[in-house]
């Protein structure tokens, strides 16, 4: 590794890219900032100060090799990933750099797990996928409620929500995330096992704040990553409320999208119409991310389904935690401060403690679900 290993952010000219490009720098790092468009990267440069850029396409994974050498960075946040992450995920590999990437995608997490655990490391590199809002706050929060549940606890529920308006907060990304993942398995632990059952299958309620609120089934990184920290834990469901009032009517769709995506040519019209979302431009401005907060919620059950411990976390925005804890991430990865390489969660790379300080570092905090007075997260 060299001493001073450079940060490549390849996506910058994205929205989450630049935002987490922006991020770094308020950090006193100057990135590489690394995109398709010399153009919009010279600009984006000169915004931020000067800094170096290099073009690369995924359409040219060589162009993707050349980012990065041995102890490098990358941070990649050019999804859809199952379409496009492929190229950033073996040039890191490839190269023996260290890689973090703001997927939310569940086959592409179990991909990055399952498929390239062992080229990393024997490339003595880590790998850390899915770390942002998706899904560094439920590792952490289910990891936390667990600890304090003991080891009777043996079922994890993890919820996502966001509070305030989304009227104007979702990215174009972020919906055709949310699209792809209407015809898309979910995966789900039971019985120790993982396994996938239609999106939306369950519904549950949670407590947030004051209120009861709905939330639908879906995938996510703890399914694969706390399974394995938390060995008494043996069925984990992640899910999203985002929309509460709306999480029936998800249910519905999601039969009926997957129906139609179970038909090739269906299947192709859909992954069409993602592609379309994912390809257009931009998110919510500084001010439609100040109207919205996000929320996660960790519950610990036993055997029985008693409740035995919770877990309430709040903080910024959904696209602004992610930019400040890939920031974070990215930093503690340059300053060797993980724990191993090969494919890693959050919790595994860099232990519990640290990652619960790091998330209090960018606003993500422990919070009395009663009255959301906030609290520092204890141990």
């Amino acid at each position: 590794m060299s001493d001073k290993p450079a940060i490549v952010v390849f996506g910058a000219t994205g929205y989450t890219g630049g935002l987490v490009a922006e991020a770094l720098v308020r950090r006193g790092i100057r990135p590489v900032l690394a995109a398709r468009s010399a153009e919009k990267l010279d600009r984006m440069s000169q915004r931020l100060g000067g800094l170096e850029v290099r073009t690369a396409d995924v359409n040219r994974p060589e162009t993707v090799r050349a980012l990065v050498g041995r102890g490098d960075v990358l941070i990649s946040t050019v999804g859809p990933f199952d379409r496009w992450g492929g190229p950033a995920l073996d040039a890191a590999v490839s190269n023996g750099a260290q890689y973090i990437d703001s997927c939310g995608e569940g086959p592409f997490i179990k991909a990055v797990l399952e498929d390239y655990d062992d080229a990393a490391r024997a490339a003595r590199c880590a790998l850390l996928p899915a770390f942002g809002y998706d899904y560094v706050p439920g590792n952490l929060a289910g990891a936390l409620a667990a600890r304090e549940a003991g080891a009777a606890a043996t079922s994890l529920d993890i919820a996502y929500f966001a509070t305030g308006s989304l009227t104007r907060g979702l990215s174009s990304g972020t919906q055709a995330t949310m699209a792809a993942g209407l015809h898309v398995p979910t995966f789900v632990l039971r019985e120790g096992t993982v396994g996938t059952e239609r999106t939306a299958r369950s519904v549950r309620r949670f407590r947030v704040g004051d209120r009861q609120r709905s939330a639908f089934s879906v995938s996510g990184s703890e399914i694969f990553l706390l399974h394995d920290h938390l060995p008494t834990i043996r069925d984990i469901t992640v899910y999203n409320g985002w929309f509460p009032s709306m999480s029936r009517v998800f249910q519905a769709a999601a039969a009926g999208v997957a129906a139609v995506a179970a038909l090739p040519v269906g299947k192709r019209l859909l992954d069409a119409r993602a592609a379309r979302q994912a390809g257009s431009a931009g998110g919510p401005d500084a001010a439609g991310r100040e109207a919205t907060r996000s929320y996660v919620v960790a519950v610990a059950r036993d055997a029985r389904g008693n409740v035995l411990a919770e877990t309430h976390l709040e903080g910024p925005s959904i696209y602004d935690l992610t930019a400040e804890l890939m920031a974070w991430g990215a930093q503690g990865v340059a300053a060797r401060q993980i724990r191993g390489t090969g494919a890693l969660g959050p919790v595994q790379a860099f232990g519990l403690d640290a990652l619960r300080d790091g998330c209090e570092s960018v606003g993500l905090h422990r919070i009395d679900a009663g009255n959301s007075t906030q609290q520092s997260v204890q141990k």
